[in-house]
């Protein structure tokens, strides 16, 4: 697994291939740039996302993103045509997910034992929150930020009893973090309304490397027209990256620069998913 010291490099790098990536910068721009030596920024760049500094700037072309975009709405079309998009639990889909009740909701946790902890994962420093029935929080903090993340845990579920368990919350989801999505099996519990809850699952439909426009999705929840509303649901995500709220986009094209956890982060994600073939056909 990266630490969180080795994403801020290559977030850094992202961010510099962003900025620049019209000029379409050689290795030892990019380098400059970040304040890395060419071969080390190659070393680890292409470490953690199984391409080079060079190859990756094809993930931030839009033809790159326009065809993501077209497999990811033909999926959430299906989903729409065969009537699956609704509130309920999705057996039909590699992570089990289920929504907190009402009565549940108003009751902001009480009487819960939530156990969190911080750790490293291919994206950063992470918190995570642990429940009995599935996986309630996942958040990422840049360093020095630990307070503040743990505040906004509390903020979500004001009542639970919280339980700091580094140790367990490295062995229940150390492996889907190291990975950089969601293992089969995962259990997520969260809470939000009927139609963010709908949202949510229209998320989880769209594949790893796919993405889809704000525009889609809230067709699939049969909403069209909804893009705002959709976009405050994605915004409201308590679990980055398990529900991948990164996989949605401008209809343009262009990466919206609204993400809750960072542009240059949403582009690690999405370019991390695009590179899984590359980085497994190295470990075969």
């Amino acid at each position: 697994m990266t630490d969180g010291t080795q994403f801020d490099q290559i977030e850094r790098a992202i961010g510099f291939i962003e900025r620049h990536r019209l000029d379409r910068p050689c290795l030892a721009e990019i380098a400059r740039g970040v304040g890395l030596g060419p071969h080390h920024l190659q070393r680890l760049f292409t470490a953690w996302a199984g391409v080079s500094p060079n190859q990756y700037l094809r993930f931030l072309d839009l033809d790159h993103a326009r065809e993501a975009l077209r497999g990811g709405a033909s999926v959430l079309d299906a989903a729409l045509d065969s009537g699956v998009s609704g509130p309920g639990r999705l057996h039909d889909l590699l992570v089990a997910f289920e929504a907190v009740t009402p009565g549940e909701m108003r009751v902001g946790g009480r009487g819960l034992e939530i156990r969190f902890g911080f750790l490293d994962s291919a994206f950063g420093r992470a918190l995570a929150g642990l429940t009995a029935r599935g996986v309630c929080w996942l958040s990422f903090h840049a360093a020095g930020e630990r307070r503040g993340a743990l505040a906004d845990l509390r903020a979500h579920w004001p009542d639970a009893r919280m339980v700091e368990d580094t140790a367990g919350i490295r062995a229940a989801l150390g492996p889907t973090l190291a990975r950089g999505r969601a293992a089969p099996g995962l259990r997520l519990w969260v809470q939000g309304s009927n139609f963010r809850i709908k949202v949510w699952e229209a998320l989880l439909r769209i594949p790893p490397g796919r993405l889809a426009t704000y525009g889609d999705v809230a067709r699939a929840v049969d909403r069209p027209g909804a893009e705002r509303a959709v976009g405050g649901a994605v915004a409201a995500n308590p679990v980055a990256l398990l529900i991948p709220c990164h996989r949605v986009i401008r209809s343009s094209g262009r990466f919206s620069v609204g993400y809750r956890w960072g542009s240059a982060r949403k582009r690690a994600m999405i370019a991390w998913e695009a590179t899984e073939p590359d980085r497994v056909g190295e470990a075969a």
